[in-house]
């Protein structure tokens, strides 16, 4: 992965190709993204925060990484569906980091993971495709150390819209010396779920379906920590 990190990957078999992918994972670090993409092997197109797409530095490695800022707060939510839709579309592979912004501001606890905010499940079952599976994946920290990396108030005023800016402090930098990534069951999205989301049980469908790719990262995570 890169100089003095050991990466350990699980069960790559799972990983289904030449099918559009909706790649799923706890979120920490900024060594993620490069990590998740080493581990099943095939290109990821990273949604990532909007302020990673403002700084100097930051916005040429994520560039270099394939990702796709998303939009200033008024118009993320449209800009993510679009974006990522395409690239799903033409069966790459496009990663979400659900947790939102949070870990990487307030990082939890190794091996430990926020709420799931829906985004990821509403796109799921939005897409037009008909071979769409989602792959949650855990990143299982065993060694790692956490550095000063800007303060907090410079990032604001690349992203003002973004609350946890708006503090005292430095956003952390989080690297690994030792990781595990575990994959998951692919979560294959069905017909009866796209049909249910089109009615009345909308809301029914995307909770069973984030709260499906949650469990089953923390299963990971909990498998992980060894």
């Amino acid at each position: 992965m890169s100089v003095g990190t050991r990466t350990y990957s699980y069960h790559c078999d799972r990983v289904p190709r030449n099918t559009a992918l909706l790649v799923v994972s706890n979120h920490r670090s900024v060594m993620d993204a490069m990590l998740l993409m080493s581990a099943i092997d095939r290109p990821i197109r990273f949604a990532c925060h909007h302020y990673m797409g403002q700084v100097p530095v930051m916005r040429e490695i994520v560039s270099q990484l394939g990702c796709f800022p998303l939009e200033s707060d008024k118009h993320r939510q449209s800009s993510f569906f679009h974006q990522a839709i395409n690239l799903l579309k033409s069966r790459q592979a496009v990663g979400v980091f659900p947790e939102g912004t949070l870990p990487m501001v307030q990082p939890p606890q190794p091996n430990r993971m926020g709420e799931f905010h829906r985004g990821f499940a509403h796109l799921a079952l939005r897409a037009p495709i008909d071979e769409l599976a989602i792959l949650p994946v855990a990143i299982s920290p065993q060694q790692e150390t956490i550095n000063s990396a800007i303060p907090l108030k410079v990032l604001s005023f690349f992203d003002p819209s973004e609350p946890l800016f708006d503090q005292e402090g430095w956003h952390p930098l989080v690297l690994y010396q030792r990781v595990n990534i575990l994959i998951g069951h692919p979560i294959w999205i069905t017909s009866a779920q796209r049909s249910d989301y089109q009615g009345k049980f909308a809301k029914k469908a995307v909770v069973e379906l984030v709260d499906r790719a949650q469990t089953e990262i923390k299963t990971l995570l909990d498998q992980g920590s060894f």
